[in-house]
């Protein structure tokens, strides 16, 4: 990062109570900067705010509509100064984008992505990223990181089609085991039918007319009085059938008013191998799971709340996202571990990563594990007690990369190595991003409109 730009002073106003924001509070109050926190102010609260005149806004919040709401307020009342604004809906950051020039618009799932991606598809690379049709990947060569053309081990094309017709008619909770085992058995009591009948001389329309009678309930059209045989076949598979059907329709009804989040024919069946299991399906874990997919990989979300947007919009990108909790060990061989790619933990709770994290290993220890941490102090300590998996501070390269474009550094992305963070410049050289210093922002927490005044450090220590 530029030095210059370090010990120059500057005013910046930051904008939210996310943890993101306060990481990038207490980064840029190292420096001889002010900075005013305002967590949710009103309007008359912003309008003093920009009357200072800062150098720079952030807007840091999870809420894409208060999001924007803050970018135009801010743009209207100070229409050169420049922003920063999380969104996570792409189709509202296109638009922002548009609208505000002067505005910088991105996401942290965004910007982490790509190094969440990286180790997904194999331990050597830190990170891959487009370049137009091109996938480059980011590894590190004599301490320093460099990018070369990254091409997949292509799979055959015969196991491609075995594995996808090998995911068909699946079923992955109790709902679809009953559908499919009540679909099966009719179609076997029809087959079976229909074979006896042109095994004893029936023409095969007429023994496939007969059957469909016997499996709908409504008796042989024919049962000569010496085909004992028949007879007693007959009856069973009319009586078998009544079981076989309302299994079959009480799979259909559980279907159909549960989220459907997992096909049972198509795209979004679950995969059987080679697949990356992504346990937490935020912001976060969507982008990841659009990537890999964008990338070529298989890959499956697990959710504990079906009802989330999120969860939705992976139905409508064709994502299968199964409903349940990644730490237990009976969905995680579900789910088949053991012949996944890797397993990507990157739920909101530092905590919950780590708990799943572990109960991976428990499953298949040889399975590659991605943690995303950033948000709690257990993972810092918990990382040297055991040799988890990759682990990605997601909030401090999201706050690595919002600190360089306030303070006009030129970087066109963030990737993340080991225990240090990268910015990615237009020319192609990885910088390493300086650490921030261990003092947090200590603004407390709030849902009010609250105001706090940072001063330099020079000047006063709180903040």
């Amino acid at each position: 990062m530029n030095s210059a730009r370090l010990t120059t002073t500057h005013h910046f106003v930051v904008i939210g109570e996310t943890h993101l924001a306060g990481r990038v509070c207490a980064t840029l109050h190292t420096g001889p900067h002010t900075i005013e926190h305002l967590a949710r102010p009103r309007d008359e609260d912003l309008r003093t705010a920009m009357g200072r005149r800062p150098n720079g806004v952030a807007v840091l919040l999870h809420d894409d509509v208060a999001a924007l709401r803050y970018a135009l307020a801010v743009a209207h009342l100070s229409p050169t100064t420049p922003l920063v604004v999380t969104v996570f809906d792409r189709t509202v950051a296109d638009e922002l984008s548009r609208l505000l020039p002067q505005c910088e618009v991105t996401s942290p799932a965004d910007l982490v992505a790509p190094s969440l991606a990286g180790p997904c598809l194999d331990p050597d690379v830190v990170a891959v990223q487009w370049q137009g049709e091109r996938i480059r990947a980011v590894r590190e060569n004599r301490d320093t990181l460099c990018t070369e053309d990254w091409h997949g081990k292509p799979r055959p094309r015969w196991r491609h089609r075995a594995g996808w017709a090998l995911r068909q008619l699946r079923p992955h909770d109790a709902g679809t085991r009953l559908l499919i085992v009540g679909m099966l058995a009719v179609l076997a009591v029809l087959a079976g039918d229909w074979a006896w009948l042109v095994g004893h001389g029936h023409p095969p329309a007429e023994a496939f007319f007969d059957a469909a009678r016997v499996v709908a309930g409504v008796g042989p059209a024919v049962a000569p009085a010496d085909a004992h045989g028949y007879q007693v076949l007959s009856a069973l598979a009319m009586l078998g059938t009544v079981a076989f059907t309302a299994l079959f329709t009480a799979g259909v009804v559980e279907r159909m008013l549960g989220p459907r989040l997992i096909g049972l024919v198509g795209p979004r069946t679950l995969p059987r191998s080679g697949h990356v299991i992504v346990v937490g399906m935020g912001q976060v874990g969507m982008r990841l799971c659009v990537e890999l997919r964008r990338l070529g990989v298989p890959v499956v979300g697990v959710e504990r709340d079906p009802q989330t947007s999120t969860a939705r919009l992976a139905r409508s990108l064709g994502v299968p996202v199964m409903t349940g909790n990644g730490g237990d060990r009976h969905m995680l061989e579900r789910l088949r571990l053991r012949h996944a790619r890797a397993l990507a933990a990157v739920g909101s709770d530092d905590l919950d990563n780590i708990a799943v994290a572990i109960a991976a290993h428990g499953v298949a220890a040889h399975t590659r594990v991605l943690i995303r941490a950033g948000e709690h102090e257990a993972i810092a300590e918990t990382r040297s007690l055991l040799p988890m998996g990759t682990v990605r501070d997601v909030t401090g390269m999201a706050a690595a990369y919002v600190v360089a474009r306030l303070l006009g550094e030129p970087v066109v992305g963030v990737v993340a190595h080991q225990e240090h963070v990268y910015l990615h410049s237009p020319d192609g050289s990885f910088p390493r991003s300086a650490p921030p210093d261990e003092a947090r922002c200590t603004h407390p927490p709030t849902r009010f409109a609250d105001t706090v005044r940072l001063l330099p450090k020079a000047v006063s220590s709180e903040g």
